[in-house]
């Protein structure tokens, strides 16, 4: 896959606050920005573009490394797409730290000639009217962490109400605004959350309860979320099922033992449980991607056919 070139784009970095590490990470999760568009000696009317939109995975974002990395699911399904697609370019547009709101509004990265990340997709759209083949995104997951107690990492519920109106509100916004710009033959497919709170479950007594009760907050969230892409004509990447999100079975986790498969999965595919940082890691990325290839046409899907194991050992810095 050919290395992109970075926009003359400036990261607004806000102020660090004390917050648990799980939560912390969990809020660049959602952040790195990096519009960069990939290079491709294509041009004309065989060019085609695909735009990923979101946060930190978007922009794949690796606490090992404590940068953004061409690792990122949005990578690996463009190297997918690709394959079957020549003349397909990359506009890769996930910032650090976006939630739904600042997605919309701007403020945390800033993009050339726009106001926003949204903007930006949808100028985008505008250019290449015609020639955009497939839109991806996630987001909303910073929303979500804002809630966090900084000390406890416990979620404060009316917050997370608060929060559960803002998403679907922005993100209803978000989506009529990019079809709107966009045209009928373009792929559109937005993502469910996999759940890093899961990791808690490994400290104790407390932290299991606090990771069970997270189930069925993300459970909600991903309802909710999934029923909206819907109703907006995005296919779901069901990121939460290939994550194994609610399966309590009992699985094998080196170095502890005997714990729920959500548990070991999520301790399997993210940093939550070797660097209490919730970013998917390399393998996590390609799971991520698999799940949108799972509902793009059937030639992104060929790298997926055999699924990614997931079973094996935790995340390991450098690994």
């Amino acid at each position: 896959m050919s290395t992109p070139q970075r926009l003359n784009r400036v990261r607004r970095v806000a102020p660090a606050r004390a917050i648990p590490p799980l939560a912390a990470a969990l809020t660049a999760v959602l952040g790195a920005p990096g519009a960069a568009v990939a290079d491709s000696p294509s041009s004309g009317k065989d060019t085609t573009y695909y735009i990923s939109i979101g946060d930190s995975l978007a922009a794949g974002y690796q606490p090992d490394v404590n940068k953004d990395t061409h690792v990122a699911y949005t990578d690996q399904l463009y190297a997918q797409l690709k394959q079957r697609q020549p003349g397909l370019r990359h506009i890769r547009l996930g910032c650090d730290g976006e939630t739904t709101a600042s997605l919309v509004k701007g403020g945390t990265c800033h993009y050339p000639n726009a106001r926003s990340q949204l903007d930006a997709a949808v100028k985008a759209l505008a250019k290449h009217r015609g020639h955009v083949s497939y839109v991806t995104i996630d987001i909303g997951a910073n929303d979500i962490l804002a809630c966090a107690d900084d000390k406890t990492g416990a979620l404060d519920q009316n917050c997370v109400k608060r929060a559960g109106q803002a998403i679907p509100k922005n993100l209803a916004r978000t989506t009529q605004a990019l079809r709107q710009a966009g045209t009928p033959g373009i792929q559109y497919a937005g993502a469910t959350y996999y759940n890093p709170f899961l990791a808690q479950w490994l400290r104790g007594a407390a932290e299991q309860q606090a990771a069970e009760r997270s189930v069925g907050l993300v459970k909600s969230a991903n309802a909710a979320i999934s029923q909206l892409y819907a109703a907006a004509g995005f296919k779901v990447a069901d990121v939460a099922g290939a994550f194994a999100s609610d399966d309590i079975n009992p699985d094998s986790l080196p170095g502890y033992g005997e714990v729920p498969a959500n548990v070991a999965t999520i301790c399997r595919l993210t940093w939550a449980c070797t660097m209490q940082d919730p970013h998917a890691n390399p393998l996590g990325h390609k799971v991520m991607a698999c799940a949108f290839a799972a509902v793009l046409p059937q030639g992104a899907r060929d790298a997926c056919v055999n699924r990614p194991k997931t079973r094996g050992s935790l995340a390991k810095a450098g690994s």
